[in-house]
């Protein structure tokens, strides 16, 4: 690891990647440059590229450790509903917290594609606890992440009521929803 003489201390991916969602966070996609980046963590941009290879693997590396954030719903034994609707809720929560990085997601889908990544092994757990087939996982996380997308697509176009506590009648709503229609699965 590199260490800048005006930083003092080893940069690290964490470090990284937490600074550079902070930055997506507050100035969108364009708020973020390796160069503007470099500037927060007190090192040369150069610097950077010791760690990742470019911006495209910094965004990727950004989605990873976001995902990581998460709050998953434990594998604990509880009701495959509620831990669908924890699944939901975090993801939700998630998105709402980082709208510029899942925006881009939405344009950029190939920066995720991995599904591998934890929220993606949560839900394919939970869905075969609700009674889908192996055969179905994938086609079946898929409508359910589009089903979703498209949800939250709408709240923040304004197509839905944007009173907070409204927005959570609506989203449990669309939980539910999902709920009813995953059951049929199991019967």
């Amino acid at each position: 690891m590199a260490v800048s003489a005006r930083r003092g201390a080893p940069l690290t991916l964490e470090e990284i990647s937490s600074v550079a969602l902070r930055l997506i966070d507050e100035g969108g996609m364009e708020g973020l440059s390796m160069r503007k980046l470099a500037a927060e963590l007190n090192v040369n941009p150069m610097s950077l590229y010791h760690h990742v290879a470019s911006k495209e693997a910094l965004i990727g590396l950004i989605c990873a450790t976001a995902a990581h954030h998460v709050q998953l719903p434990p594998d604990d034994g509880s009701p495959w509903q509620e831990q669908l609707r924890e699944l939901a809720l975090a993801y939700y929560r998630h998105v709402r917290a980082h709208q510029s990085l899942w925006t881009y997601l939405q344009n950029h889908p190939e920066a995720v594609a991995d599904r591998q990544m934890s929220i993606w092994q949560a839900l394919y757990r939970i869905l075969r606890l609700a009674g889908v087939p192996e055969s179905e996982l994938r086609r079946t996380s898929d409508v359910l992440h589009a089903f979703v997308t498209g949800f939250v697509v709408a709240e923040t176009r304004g197509h839905l009521p944007d009173d907070p506590d409204e927005i959570s009648r609506d989203f449990d709503t669309a939980i539910r929803l999902i709920i009813h229609g995953l059951a049929g699965f199991s019967s």
